[in-house]
């Protein structure tokens, strides 16, 4: 009897954590195509600030003036990852790791 209850348990466990994490899914999603376009714009931005030759001449702050694409992207990514974006995008993960993790 008790075999029996611990594997009822167990298929309610999964079948509980299956339907929790099946609903992060779709704003995990949305949340990795923004960390995505953003880390992608910061990158092109970051290019073209080093490849430009007037960098080199000017003061930091000059230089980031003249390039605002890359000032703005750089801002928001840095506004992302304060506001937790690095644990939204892996929070299916990590609930079903230490879920697992816990359980067993």
């Amino acid at each position: 009897m008790q075999l029996f209850c611990s594997s009822a348990d167990l298929k309610a466990f999964e079948r509980r954590l299956t339907e929790y994490v099946s609903c992060l899914q779709p704003a995990t999603g949305r949340w990795r195509m923004i960390l995505i376009v953003v880390s992608v714009c910061t990158a092109t931005g970051a290019w073209n600030w080093l490849i430009d030759p007037d960098t080199q001449k000017v003061s930091f702050f000059s230089s980031l003036w003249n390039h605002p694409f890359f000032t703005i992207s750089c801002v928001t990514l840095i506004g992302l990852f304060f506001a937790g974006i690095h644990k939204r995008v892996v929070a299916p993960s990590m609930c079903l790791f230490y879920s697992v993790c816990c359980y067993y």
